[in-house]
């Protein structure tokens, strides 16, 4: 396809670091915009890359993922053909019954498990409808000066360096970012990560041998259990990615079969069927935790030459849902920008550095808050009134009352705002509940 744009001023030599979700959806909007991108990403081709252990399956796609997948014309594919509704919360106590709490009992909207490695196919198949999209695989970022655009690839395959220059380098190489570590070089760059004391560990529980799914499939399954859960998301293929989440220390006692199948029995026992007792032995003990690591950081730019977005500008733990619908609207955020200052990427990157840093850091504080939710307030008596009463009262004002969760998964109001919404509302419940 020719490029789809007519706009006659200057284009752009831009290059975007990392061939990731975020990184591939920024360069069809560039794209879009009739710029030049060139597309560099360390590792292969992710087409016909497969899935890598300890990176999530599935991932939750909510109102500004989706906004934003339909900025480039793949939303209504991703989620009509692909995504499977999660429509409410199913969560299992220790004796293996089971309750639901809606994500939106008022207008029923549901949140969508996507595949990872697909909808990362879905952007890199799309890109190659621009031909202003170059795309370079095996490639590692090992040298840049982002003062003068330049930079200095490896290509992995056969250790030969690459010299390439920019008018606009894009960071959107993760939660390790090489182009934030040499921002991290420039005056007045702030800077801090955070690592839990609880890592993840991916299960799976396969589908029946009808091939059909064990459990109801439009929910994210949930077993709080205080200081640890365990979640579960529907795939395409009817299994479940399993993920257990709990301290580095609880994972390291558990280290012979028997503690293991001692420690499902007597906190996820209704899951041992499902999995498979020789399957969950195999799984648990073939794989170790990942770490979890939350990134703030600010500014996001360096001049008009460099910018970060996505988990490399704001990595945030994953029990909001909100990583990748964050990173999303990154990108989205940062297109309107384009089209608000007229392509003028000094005022574009300014403008995206000064406002964008405090919608990061609430959503990456929300998310710490939202693991003490999902693990453990959400077995308590006060929360489900609370959220009796969220839901009454979004029911009988749904345009001044929006409970925090909905405010920041079902709509595209700024997360500082939803914040500060939840706020006030803290205060009026008090004098009630």
């Amino acid at each position: 396809m020719a490029l789809q744009n007519g706009n006659t001023k200057k284009k752009l030599d831009i290059v975007v670091v990392g061939g990731g979700l975020v990184g591939s959806l920024e360069a069809i909007f560039l794209a879009k915009r009739g710029h030049r991108v060139s597309l560099y990403e360390y590792r292969e081709d992710l087409r016909t890359t497969p899935h890598v252990r300890g990176r999530s399956i599935n991932l939750a796609l909510s109102v500004r993922g989706r906004k934003a997948l339909k900025g480039v014309g793949v939303e209504d594919h991703m989620v009509n053909e692909h995504g499977i509704p999660m429509r409410a919360r199913m969560i299992h106590r220790p004796d293996g019954t089971t309750y639901s709490i809606p994500y939106d009992a008022r207008t029923n909207q549901c949140i969508y498990s996507v595949g990872r490695n697909y909808l990362n196919n879905i952007l890199l198949k799309e890109s190659e409808n621009y031909d202003n999209v170059k795309k370079y695989f095996n490639h590692k970022l090992i040298k840049s000066n982002l003062r003068n655009g330049s930079l200095t690839f490896l290509k992995t395959e056969t250790n030969e360096t690459v010299d390439v220059t920019a008018d606009l380098i894009i960071g959107a190489d993760g939660a390790f970012s090489a182009v934030r570590k040499e921002m991290m070089k420039q005056p007045l760059f702030d800077f801090s990560q955070q690592y839990i004391e609880h890592g993840y560990l991916e299960l799976c529980i396969p589908a029946s041998e009808d091939g059909v799914f064990q459990m109801p499939p439009n929910y994210l399954h949930i077993w709080p259990r205080g200081n640890f859960m365990m979640i579960a998301l529907p795939n395409q293929d009817c299994s479940w990615t399993v993920t257990l989440f709990m301290p580095f220390k609880n994972f390291k006692d558990i280290d012979t079969d028997e503690k293991l199948m001692i420690f499902f029995q007597k906190y996820f026992s209704d899951s041992i069927p499902l999995i498979g007792e020789k399957k969950l032995i195999e799984d648990f003990f073939g794989g170790s935790p990942s770490p979890l690591v939350a990134v703030k950081c600010r500014p996001y730019n360096v001049l008009d030459k460099a910018l970060i977005i996505g988990d490399a500008a704001h990595a945030v733990v994953p029990f909001y849902g909100q990583g990748m619908n964050a990173g999303f609207e990154d990108c989205y955020i940062l297109d309107e920008l384009f089209r608000k200052h007229h392509d003028n990427v000094a005022d574009i990157l300014q403008d995206f550095s000064d406002s964008r840093w405090k919608d990061a850091f609430a959503i990456s504080d929300l998310a710490m808050y939202n693991y003490i939710e999902m693990r453990d307030l959400v077995t308590r008596p006060s929360y489900r009134l609370r959220k009796a009463v969220d839901d009454f009262l979004f029911w009988l004002l749904p345009d001044f009352w929006v409970p925090l969760y909905n405010s920041v998964t079902f709509t595209t109001m700024p997360y500082s705002q939803c914040v500060k919404n939840r706020q006030w509302q803290n205060q009026v419940t008090r004098l009630f509940l």
